[in-house]
C-alpha cells in the first residue's frame, strides 16, 4: 500500500450538495479532495430538475394549440409534433446544463484535488480509493440517490425505465404506463400524454403529487384524470403478454409498450464501507444524523443532500452542503435552521407544498382560507382557471404555518407565501400589501380574506389601513 495522503476536508460525491460543500470548502483551503464516482453533472442537470422541465415547456407548448379556437386562432387541426426533434431539443438544453456544472466546477480544481473513483471508509476519517489511502481531518458524504427498481421488475427491464434513461429515448411507443405518480412521474406522465402517448398511470397511494390536504388531493386527482386514467390505491404488478407488457393493479389491467418507474429514489449508500464508522445506521443503512448539523454521532463526518433520504430537492441540498461544509471547516459544530419547507411539482397546473404539511399541523388551533381558480379573473383569461389554493394559519394570532396549491404559476405563489412564513409574518401583514389587478395574487388575497375571517384576534383598523 502507498503513503497515505493526508486532507484537510475529504467531500465523497459531486453532486449538488457535494460541489456546493467543495465551493465553500476551496475558499478556505487548498488541501481538499472530492470524490466522485459515476457520472458528472449532478442529478438536476442530467435526469432530473433541467430535462424535465425542458420536456415539460415542448409538451405544454404544443398542448396550448387546444385553446386556440376559443381565442379565435385557426390551424390548430394542421399542427403536429415530431417526438425525435423534441427529444434531441431536451437534451441539447441538457447537454448545456450538465456543461456549465462541469466547466464551473470539476474543470477548475487543481491536479489531486478531483479523484474519479468509489470511496470507501476503513475507519471514521481514513478513506480508500482506487487502491490508495486518503486521511482526511473531516469528511462529507455527498453520495446522492439512484431510481427504486424492484427486483422482481429486473427481467423485463428492456421495457421498463427509470428517468436514467428516460431522456435518452430518441421517441416513445403508442402506449406506456407510467407507475409512481409523485412530482416525476405526473410531470413526466401528463407531458407524455400531452406529446400524442397513450398514458395510464398507477400508484399504491391514494393520493399524488405527495399531497396530504385532503381538499387538494381530490381537486389535484379530478383535474389530472381528466388528462390520463389514474389507478390509485393498490400496487401495480407487471408481467410480459409478447411483445407488450401487462400492468395491473387490483380490478384494473392494460397492455402498455413500455413503463416508466417513478418509485422514488434510494440513497447512495451500498459500498461505502459505513458500518466502519461506528455509528447507527437506519433501516436504509443511512447514518443517523443531526438534522441541523448535519453531523454523523459526534464524529468528524458530515452527510448532505439525496443521500439523507429526506428532502430530495436541489435547494435543500444545497442547504444542506453549506452547513455541513461550515461544520467540516470549524472547531465547534453548529446547529442551523433549516429553511421553510417548499415542495413544487411542475405538472398543469403546478403542485405546491409549502411550510408545514397537512399531518404536522395542531387541528385544534387551525384555520384554513381557501379559494377555488375557477372564478379568478387572471387565470380566465389564461385559459388556465383550474385548481384551488388553502392557506394554513393559527386561528388565535393569524400566523401562517403553510399552504397548498394547485393552480397556474403555483412556483411563484409558493415562493411568496414560503417567503411570508420564513418571515413569520401573519394573514394581517399580508393583506396589508399591495395586490394589483388583474393578477393570479388575487386568489391568494382572496384566500388570506377567508382565513382571517376564521382568526378570533382582529385588528382594530382595516387591515389594509396603516396609519402613518
Amino acid at each position: 500500500m502507498s503513503e497515505v495522503r493526508e486532507v484537510e476536508v475529504a467531500i465523497i460525491g459531486a453532486g449538488t450538495a457535494g460541489l456546493t460543500a467543495m465551493g465553500m470548502v476551496r475558499r478556505h483551503t487548498k488541501n481538499f479532495v472530492l470524490i466522485n464516482g459515476g457520472s458528472l453533472g449532478t442529478t438536476c442537470a442530467r435526469v432530473g430538475c433541467m430535462p424535465s422541465k425542458a420536456l415539460i415547456q415542448v409538451a405544454e407548448d404544443f398542448h396550448r394549440r387546444h385553446l386556440f379556437e376559443r381565442f379565435g386562432i385557426g390551424g390548430m387541426e394542421s399542427l403536429s409534433i415530431d417526438v425525435s426533434e423534441g427529444m434531441e431539443h431536451v437534451r441539447e438544453l441538457r447537454d448545456t446544463f450538465v456543461d456549465r456544472v462541469i466547466s464551473n466546477s470539476t474543470d477548475t480544481l487543481e491536479e489531486g484535488q478531483f479523484i474519479e473513483g468509489y470511496a470507501k471508509f476503513l475507519a471514521p476519517t481514513l478513506l480508500e480509493v482506487n487502491g490508495a489511502q486518503i486521511r482526511a481531518h473531516k469528511v462529507i458524504i455527498a453520495t446522492g440517490s439512484r431510481p427504486v427498481m424492484p427486483q422482481a421488475w429486473l427481467a423485463l427491464r428492456d421495457k421498463i425505465m427509470t428517468t436514467d434513461e428516460f431522456f435518452e429515448q430518441a421517441d416513445f411507443p403508442p402506449r406506456m404506463a407510467v407507475i409512481g405518480l409523485g412530482v416525476i412521474g405526473l410531470e413526466i406522465g401528463q407531458s407524455l400524454k400531452r406529446m400524442s402517448v397513450e398514458v395510464t398511470g398507477f400508484d399504491q397511494l391514494k393520493t399524488i403529487g405527495g399531497l396530504q390536504d385532503p381538499v387538494a388531493s381530490q381537486v389535484a386527482i379530478e383535474i389530472m384524470s381528466k388528462e390520463f386514467p389514474l389507478y390509485l390505491g393498490q400496487a401495480a404488478q407487471i408481467t410480459q403478454e409478447g411483445e407488450q407488457l401487462r400492468v395491473t393493479s387490483g380490478e384494473h389491467s392494460v397492455l402498455v409498450d413500455k413503463v416508466l418507474a417513478s418509485l422514488g429514489r434510494r440513497p447512495n449508500v451500498a459500498n461505502l464501507g459505513l458500518d466502519n464508522l461506528g455509528a447507527p445506521l437506519d433501516a436504509r443503512g443511512v447514518p443517523v444524523y443531526h438534522p441541523n448539523t448535519l453531523q454523523i454521532a459526534d464524529l468528524p463526518v458530515f452527510i448532505a443532500g439525496d443521500v439523507t433520504g429526506d428532502k430530495a430537492i436541489l435547494h435543500e441540498a444545497g442547504h444542506e452542503a453549506r452547513i455541513a461544509a461550515y461544520n467540516a471547516l470549524h472547531d465547534t459544530v453548529m446547529a442551523f435552521k433549516r429553511k421553510t419547507p417548499l415542495a413544487i411539482t411542475f405538472c398543469d397546473p403546478n403542485i405546491a407544498m409549502v411550510g408545514k404539511a397537512w399531518n404536522e399541523l395542531d387541528q385544534s388551533r387551525l384555520a384554513i382560507g381557501e379559494m377555488p381558480l375557477g372564478p379568478v379573473g387572471r387565470a380566465l383569461i389564461m385559459g388556465k382557471n383550474k385548481g384551488i389554493l388553502r392557506v394554513y394559519g393559527d386561528k388565535q394570532t393569524g400566523k401562517i404555518l403553510g399552504a397548498v396549491l394547485m393552480g397556474p404559476k403555483g412556483e411563484n405563489l409558493a415562493h411568496l407565501l414560503a417567503w411570508a412564513i420564513e418571515q413569520k409574518l401573519t394573514v394581517f401583514n399580508l393583506l396589508a400589501m399591495p395586490y394589483y389587478h388583474p393578477v393570479l395574487e388575487e386568489a391568494l388575497q382572496a384566500a388570506l380574506y377567508n382565513l382571517m375571517s376564521q382568526v378570533e384576534i382582529k385588528p382594530s383598523l382595516p387591515v389594509e389601513l396603516q396609519p402613518l
